[in-house]
């Protein structure tokens, strides 16, 4: 333990940071999100992600919001593992028909009103995966839809806007 320590001491930070413009970005977005979510909740956004059958590309975008730079919960987005306490669910992925029976129990174990937003191209329209055999196309197909954020995978500042689209569809100052 003493070894890991003093290599750590040693080491140092070794990130980087996020170049100003993005940094700017990310504080605008948030700000606006921030109060969106006091308006619409009165307290934080809990969020519940759900992976429908995607290739992670989007989910490691998600993870990074929770990361220093990023640090949603200082918007009041909190993540949580249970759909009972979620407002939000973040789906991400084409719809395999595997997961399409458990994200219809995700989606009905979310207490109302709830909000589902498609994250990445694949949960639009089902992406490169399409539909076939094994896959819906895209989370429309399964549950109903509140807002979609298109990329492959979306940055996370698209992820922001996203969500603050979902929270407060009638916001026009929003980007």
């Amino acid at each position: 333990m003493i070894k890991i320590l003093q290599q750590i001491f040693r080491t140092g930070i070794v990130t980087e940071p996020l170049a100003p413009e993005d940094d700017k970005d990310i504080l605008l977005v948030g700000k606006q999100l921030e109060k969106a979510i006091k308006k619409r909740f009165s307290r934080s956004l809990t969020i519940r992600m759900v992976d429908a059958g995607s290739c992670n590309a989007c989910e490691l975008e998600i993870h990074a919001l929770n990361n220093a730079f990023y640090d949603c919960e200082r918007f009041g987005i909190t993540f949580t593992a249970s759909p009972r306490f979620a407002d939000m669910l973040l789906v991400t992925g084409p719809v395999s028909r595997n997961m399409e029976v458990a994200l219809k129990r995700t989606y009905n174990a979310t207490p109302n009103p709830k909000l589902v937003v498609a994250v990445g191209d694949c949960a639009f329209d089902g992406g490169i995966f399409g539909r076939s055999y094994a896959s819906l196309g895209g989370v429309a197909e399964a549950v109903k839809v509140d807002a979609y954020i298109k990329g492959c995978p979306p940055t996370p500042n698209a992820l922001l806007t996203g969500i603050l689209r979902a929270v407060n569809p009638n916001n026009s100052e929003r980007t």
